[in-house]
């Protein structure tokens, strides 16, 4: 099989784990094709290893092993790996196994003896799902490659709008604002402009307006001479002459005070600088590009910004979008993420849970893509298998899921209804399972995993009413 890259996509790769060596033969026989890899095992701790020491699609698992119980060996492959797909086997059927099985993250359960048909029908469903997720990976990250612009990655209507008005600015620009709340991009935007614009093989500096002392403010930005006051002990250029014939980025310009607003205004309009201590002029031919988290036109209003500076700056403004109002932007966006924690911590990282991608979703993101790039940071320091699952956010991420269910008493999920229905066909048919799986129109094993997850919740429900 090959993907839409072009290259050949690794075989599907099952780890068997059953003592009975006839048996584990008979898999590897009945399952044997050319894109499936067969790897087995007699000794659990050794099967386990194989499991989760190489990228693992499924694994098959005998329940009772003369060593260890098989729910053991399941109950540490999902915690580290929850992707992968484990289908239990057993010689020895009880629904109360069934259910403790499906209850701690098996996909399904086989009874022994098994037919060929029927082992390579229920693992074949399993082995296409894997081979969905990989085409899905890929696609995610065709995706990643395609809605690049400069580095910044979006394809909702707010963001390609952005590309364009840098498309079209960038080439002319001589000053421009770039507005929006923190964490939304405006450092990358601006590198953006500075690369499409007239003067990319010159200096890009950066100026952060907000995080500089008044008083040292001249001295940084315009350069002093030696001996213009205690410490000067050599010349130094300020941040307008060190980008002369290039840009510079005056970051948060709306932290500034009124007199440092003034100084800037003069260079802006003369562009010229004179260094603290100095009267020479020196001329500077530079591109700026000032970014600002607040509304200047309410501050000019309130007499706190220059009106004239502000309208020197701001010819064009280009302005940003809170995460929370690009939502669809979030997949590729965690995916851009992804891929680079994974190469900067060297682990093979390569999605996300279900589960999470819900959180992460819900989530309101108030620091916007900064604090997303923050929480995946961690996430994938903290990941122990190949996925992001919850318990490798941050802490306050958790507390925020266990909270999601207070927001509105009247607001019911769809796992919920789907767990009320099926507790009300099980009342009709007097608990006969069978039944109830056929009016349901649902496998048996799906039917023991929607039981096996409400008894464990009203397990934890029950629990807090105690606490």
């Amino acid at each position: 099989m090959v993907s839409q890259s072009g290259k050949a996509d690794p075989p599907v790769r099952i780890v068997a784990i059953d003592d009975d060596l006839e048996f584990l033969d008979f898999l590897t026989q009945a399952l044997s094709e050319s894109r499936l890899e067969i790897v087995t095992s007699a000794n659990p701790e050794e099967g386990l290893d194989l499991a989760l020491g190489v990228r693992t699609d499924i694994v098959l698992l005998e329940l009772m092993m003369p060593t260890c119980r098989g729910l053991e060996v399941l109950d540490k492959i999902v915690r580290v790996n929850p992707t992968i797909n484990v289908i239990l086997l057993t010689g020895e059927y009880s629904t109360e196994s069934a259910v403790e099985a499906i209850q701690k993250g098996a996909a399904d359960y086989l009874n022994k003896p098994i037919s060929v048909e029927v082992l390579r029908r229920r693992v074949g469903k399993f082995v296409d799902i894997a081979r969905q997720r990989r085409e899905a990976t890929q696609i995610s990250r065709d995706l990643v490659e395609a809605f690049q612009f400069e580095g910044i990655v979006g394809w909702s209507p707010l963001m390609l709008e952005v590309f364009d008005r840098i498309r079209r600015v960038a080439p002319h620009f001589r000053n421009i604002l770039i507005s929006g709340d923190t964490g939304t991009g405006k450092e990358l935007v601006a590198r953006s402009l500075h690369r499409l614009g007239p003067v990319p093989s010159g200096p890009f500096v950066v100026c952060n307006c907000g995080a500089m002392v008044e008083t040292l403010f001249e001295s940084e930005v315009f350069g002093h001479v030696q001996g213009a006051f205690t410490g000067a002990v050599q010349d130094k250029k300020g941040y307008f002459e060190l980008a002369h014939r290039g840009t510079l980025f005056l970051d948060e310009i709306g932290d500034a005070s009124l007199s440092t607003q003034a100084k800037l205004l003069r260079v802006l309009q003369d562009h010229v600088v004179q260094r603290v201590g100095s009267p020479a002029l020196h001329e500077v031919d530079v591109h700026v590009v000032t970014a600002t988290n607040r509304d200047l036109r309410a501050m000019v209003t309130e007499k706190k910004f220059r009106e004239d500076l502000y309208y020197r700056i701001s010819p064009v403004e280009i302005k940003l979008p809170r995460l929370s109002r690009r939502r669809e932007d979030l997949p590729l966006l965690e995916r851009h993420f992804l891929e680079r924690f994974a190469a900067q911590y060297n682990k093979p990282i390569r999605g996300i849970t279900r589960k999470t991608q819900i959180l992460l979703a819900r989530h309101s993101w108030p620091g916007n893509v900064r604090e997303l790039e923050n929480v995946l940071a961690h996430a994938s320091m903290m990941a122990q298998g190949d996925v992001i699952d919850v318990r490798d956010l941050p802490e306050m991420m958790r507390v925020e899921q266990s909270n999601i269910g207070d927001l509105d008493p009247d607001l019911r999920s769809l796992e919920e209804v789907q767990r009320q229905h099926v507790q009300h066909v099980l009342k009709v048919v007097k608990d006969n399972k069978a039944q109830a799986a056929e009016i349901l129109g649902i496998g048996r094993t799906t039917l023991y995993r929607i039981l096996a997850e409400d008894e464990a919740l009203a397990g934890n429900e029950s629990k807090h009413k105690g606490a």
